[in-house]
């Protein structure tokens, strides 16, 4: 996401109020204190907006927000924001808890109660607001889990911190059809995620079936390399049987095959235009990304994208 906001082209005597207001438009009223002095303040804000979700990624030199009890209570749209902790630390103070994060932790906190977010090391942040009414949770459930570390022991927080901070900063996925496909499993992700660190399986069940496509579809691309990446070894990635990935992908309209085969011949296409492309041969690279037969993968790659492998190389690292 490209900086919508960058105080180094702002005059120092303006730079708090430029904040104060991007702030309160974009996000939520808060009141804030820079650590720094006005002629050493740093801020770097870009804005967004995923359908009814808004994001934003933020660095900056220290600073504390303090969302009041006056602010809260005139809050005219409740909202459940996801904190996600790039570096550094930070601390949520919220329903009596303090919930100190450090690379890779989440939290969540809600806009109808007073909270306080420090960050005395300065801030590389990243924050994913959720209209309440959209995550449906009960009333409880959201104070219980309200300034709790979500962290890299649970495997849906692993999951979260991974999806919701690249949502923040994809500028391709905050716009037209991108967008409308992200917003409900973004939802259902936060609510799997809440749920089942309250412990609530009666409300998690929902939210984990609903995400496992999401689940199945991140870990592929994860192992993409993988030359043993199989049905098999999903569907024991995630504790289902083959059956019952099959039957998750295609309500999802995924052909597993097919989906594997075309994003590593993306991978493939991408690395032969590369400014590497000729530091290896064209089986070397096929190989990599499983496609053991280079002559196979001559034969895919020309049928998908109308041209051999050769001459995409060629096109892009024309030979001396």
């Amino acid at each position: 996401m490209s900086p919508v906001l960058d105080t180094a082209f702002i005059a120092p005597r303006d730079r708090e109020e430029v904040v104060r207001n991007a702030v309160w438009e974009s996000m939520v009223a808060v009141d804030i204190d820079h650590g720094p002095p006005a002629e050493d303040i740093s801020v770097r804000i870009g804005l967004g907006a995923v359908g009814p979700i808004r994001v934003c990624s933020a660095r900056a030199t220290a600073v504390t927000l303090r969302r009041t009890e006056r602010l809260a209570r005139k809050d005219e749209e409740p909202a459940v924001t996801l904190g996600v902790q790039m570096a550094g630390s930070s601390m949520v103070v919220q329903n009596g808890r303090e919930c100190l994060l450090g690379p890779g932790d989440c939290a969540v906190f809600e806009s109808i109660a007073p909270y306080t977010l420090l960050y005395d090391e300065g801030v590389d942040h990243r924050f994913i607001r959720f209209p309440r009414s959209a995550l449906a949770l009960p009333d409880r459930l959201l104070r219980d889990t309200s300034a709790v570390p979500l962290g890299s022991e649970n495997p849906i927080a692993r999951l979260a911190f991974t999806y919701f901070s690249q949502l923040a900063v994809s500028d391709e996925l905050h716009q037209g059809v991108h967008a409308d496909a992200v917003v409900e499993p973004s939802v259902e992700l936060l609510r799997a995620l809440l749920t089942t660190q309250h412990g609530n399986s009666g409300l998690a069940k929902g939210p984990l079936e609903a995400t496992l496509s999401l689940r199945i579809t991140h870990y592929i691309r994860k192992h993409l390399a993988d030359r043993d990446l199989s049905a098999a070894r999903i569907a024991a990635a995630h504790d289902i049987s083959v059956r019952h990935l099959y039957a998750v992908l295609s309500r999802s309209g995924i052909s597993l095959g097919d989906w594997i085969r075309t994003r590593r011949l993306a991978e493939c296409r991408r690395e032969l235009a590369g400014p590497n492309g000729r530091l290896r041969t064209i089986a070397a690279i096929g190989r990599s990304w499983g496609f053991v037969d280079a002559t196979h993968f001559s034969k895919v790659f020309k049928r998908t994208y109308g041209i051999s492998p050769q001459a995409w190389r060629d096109q892009h690292h024309p030979r001396a």
